[in-house]
């Protein structure tokens, strides 16, 4: 009962119909007081005038509540026919108000959902577009060398460079599918997570150790410095790929004499990781954009880089619910800070 007095015409209806037959009432508790003999066509008077009252009233209100009615239903139409931008509007309150109210909160959802697809479609067709442009070069590349190694074959030292081009290409093109397949499952939902709790140092060891003969080669050196007790609630596969690709990231800039570090401390709501190097750093108008899906920066000395390794780290992250920043200076380093919640 209180939710339907709660509507304001209801009230009015029902106040009207209660006032005609308070009069009524009096009326006819008057002309009985009086005692004339002729008290029935009076009261048979009054009672058509409450009856007729009372009509109207219940006409304007249902009247009302159609016009109401009939514009929500324009209103819906219009929204099936493709117009996207409608609100029922309902300015009482009761369960007509709730009705519209929860209709216009499912337009919001669908509209949110149909906004959402489009994106996803324009995401996908860039992607296509991008994953078609990058596959390009590698495979411009693998045609090219097999031409000259078969117009080459008496020169062994020849074909054993033009197969080691080819075998680079080849590992190009690998790495760029299977990173498209993990971001992909990554968005997708498809991956479950398998979390455990996992020593920090452990884990920072083995990779260090998986990218030491790189390092040595290449005359850099790597550095792990944290607390040997620090642990993290994660999936260690997919947190070593992330922490990996950052280290690669840094070795991939940092020239000859150059140390990467990788650092871990515990606070007391959170697990920080930092990556962080001595080369080249990142042109202040790149930061903004390091974590798009194939971006290349202008100013990048990079040329086997597919952009997909940053975005995969931030992923991946994400989906284990921490951040991932970036702190940067042109010629100075770089630093790349993970934050995970205890």
């Amino acid at each position: 009962m209180t939710r339907i007095m709660a509507n304001r015409k209801i009230k009015r209806l029902f106040c009207g119909m209660i006032a005609c037959m308070g009069i009524f009432t009096a009326v006819s508790m008057l002309f009985m007081c009086l005692k004339t003999g002729a008290e029935a066509l009076p009261i048979l008077f009054f009672s058509i005038c409450m009856s007729g009252g009372i009509l109207f009233l219940c006409y304007r209100y249902f009247q009302e509540q159609n016009g109401i009615m009939e514009d929500a239903i324009s209103q819906i139409r219009e929204y099936i026919s493709g117009s996207r931008d409608i609100t029922i509007e309902c300015n009482d309150e009761g369960e007509l108000f709730r009705l519209f109210h929860e209709v216009n909160s499912l337009v919001s959802i669908l509209n949110a959902h149909a906004e959402k697809e489009k994106k996803a479609k324009r995401f996908l067709k860039q992607t296509i577009s991008d994953i078609s442009h990058q596959l390009k070069t590698p495979l411009a590349a693998l045609n090219i060398y097999n031409g000259i190694m078969q117009a080459e074959t008496g020169d062994p030292s020849t074909m054993q460079e033009f197969l080691r081009l080819s075998e680079q290409e080849l590992d190009r093109m690998e790495t760029l599918v299977q990173n498209l397949l993990k971001i992909t499952k990554l968005d997708a939902g498809m991956i479950i997570l398998e979390k455990s709790m996992e020593n920090v140092s452990d884990f920072a060891k083995g990779i260090r150790d998986s990218f030491a003969f790189r390092a040595a080669q290449e005359g850099k050196e790597m550095i792990l410095s944290g607390d040997e007790t620090v642990s993290l609630f994660c999936d260690k596969s997919w947190i070593v790929e992330a922490v990996g690709n950052l280290v690669k990231n840094a070795l991939d800039h940092t020239g000859e004499g150059g140390v990467i570090r990788i650092e871990w401390k515990a606070f007391s709501s959170f697990v920080q990781i930092t990556v962080k190097d001595n080369g080249s750093g990142i042109d202040p108008e790149d930061l903004y954009h390091i974590f798009k899906r194939f971006y290349r920066s202008r100013f990048s000395q990079d040329t086997q880089g597919i952009g997909l390794g940053l975005p995969l780290t931030k992923a991946i992250v994400e989906a284990h619910g921490g951040t991932i920043e970036v702190d940067s200076t042109l010629g100075a380093g770089t630093s790349f800070i993970l934050n995970f919640m205890r």
